[in-house]
């Protein structure tokens, strides 16, 4: 008897376009394993561009208000990416490392719980969980850091560069940066042996018991990882910028209030829109993310592209709204709320 191999054996759905492009499942690939220099990268080039645009387009905002909210975007963008570049990185390298070769940084015995049935360790979602909530770890620990430097950097720029534009346009050439100078991750003090150590340090981490344990508990929520971590770093960010910029004698008084409720109207709005949003999508996107299954079910880095997912979607969607849309309303509301509260003490005074 013949038998029909299409009617009898498992045929893998066809899916083309997007599903399997190998563009796409690259710059997964690549975003698990930099998320957080990714979101840096992101960060980055929205608070030196999309931002400060946004900003100048708020109507009836006085022009130096608009000039320091410019200013402390591009401020926020280049100290965050300057921390991603000294710490960040050179700790999601020192995990890339221990994907190469686990058996060099881990435990047997830490190996086996958290493969916790895969096939093997970077594909088990244990695994993958705990490293991610390490690099995206990074983020919220240089928050506070992050935030000091950016309060360090707004009466620089304002000083040095947007008061002194035309004087620093002719010492451009004394900074120009050389292509053949730049060195990202301030990588000849990670390469060899001390980024083995480094490997064995976040090694470590992962051989404790209570973590692998606390791991199994929460890893069923992995899709939500980078957006709950970006949240509380966002928290931790905001309210350490509103002690700095009051405690700061470098910017002027009168522009203090306007800046700091700029940045909490824009992280409140933000954290709530987004969180509502970032569900829907989620919800929305179930059959894609099924289909991008399929058409990778015997793909070995399957894990990492999903990882890509997670990190990509709530990225993209916090940056449109924290850069792109709310530095209209903010900067407006910010304004308006900074007159009206001195209004107010003026009438109570008078009275």
């Amino acid at each position: 008897m013949k038998i029909e191999p299409e009617k009898y054996s498992y045929h893998q759905p066809d899916f083309k376009g997007i599903y399997n492009n190998k563009a796409f499942l690259k710059g997964l690939e690549t975003i698990s394993d930099h998320g957080t220099s990714f979101a840096a990268g992101v960060s980055l080039a929205s608070s030196l561009f999309l931002r400060p645009f946004a900003i100048q387009m708020a109507p009836t905002v006085e022009k130096e208000n608009k000039k320091y909210a410019g200013v402390n975007s591009i401020a926020s963008g280049i100290s965050r990416f300057l921390m991603v570049e000294a710490i960040a990185l050179p700790i999601e390298n020192a995990i890339k490392n221990i994907d190469k070769n686990p058996d060099k940084f881990l435990k047997k015995e830490t190996i086996d719980t958290l493969k916790n049935g895969a096939k093997s360790l970077v594909e088990s979602k244990d695994y993958k969980f705990a490293t991610q909530v390490l690099k995206l770890g990074v983020n919220f620990i240089t928050a506070i850091p992050k935030s000091m430097l950016t309060i360090a950097l707004i009466p620089v720029i304002m000083d040095k560069i947007i008061n002194k534009k035309k004087e620093a346009e002719g010492k451009t050439a004394e900074f120009a940066l050389k292509k053949e100078d730049y060195n990202p991750v301030f990588s000849p003090f990670f390469k060899g042996g001390m980024q083995d150590k480094l490997s064995k340090g976040v090694g470590k981490i992962l051989d404790i018991e209570n973590i692998q344990e606390l791991v199994k508990k929460i890893s069923k929520n992995d899709q939500n990882i980078a957006r709950n971590i970006s949240m509380a770093t966002d928290i931790l960010l905001t309210s350490t910028f509103a002690i700095q910029t009051k405690r700061n004698k470098k910017i002027k008084e009168e522009r203090k209030n306007p800046l700091i409720l700029n940045n909490l109207i824009s992280t409140g709005i933000t954290l709530t829109s987004g969180f509502a949003i970032d569900n829907l999508v989620q919800k929305g996107g179930k059959k894609f993310l099924e289909k991008f299954k399929t058409a990778n079910i015997d793909n070995p880095k399957l894990p990492k592209y999903i990882e890509g997912l997670n990190i990509l979607r709530p990225t993209l969607i916090f940056a449109g709204l924290y850069y792109g849309v709310l530095p209209i309303l903010s900067t407006f509301l910010a304004e308006k709320t900074d007159k009206l509260t001195k209004e107010s003490n003026l009438n109570g005074k008078l009275a």
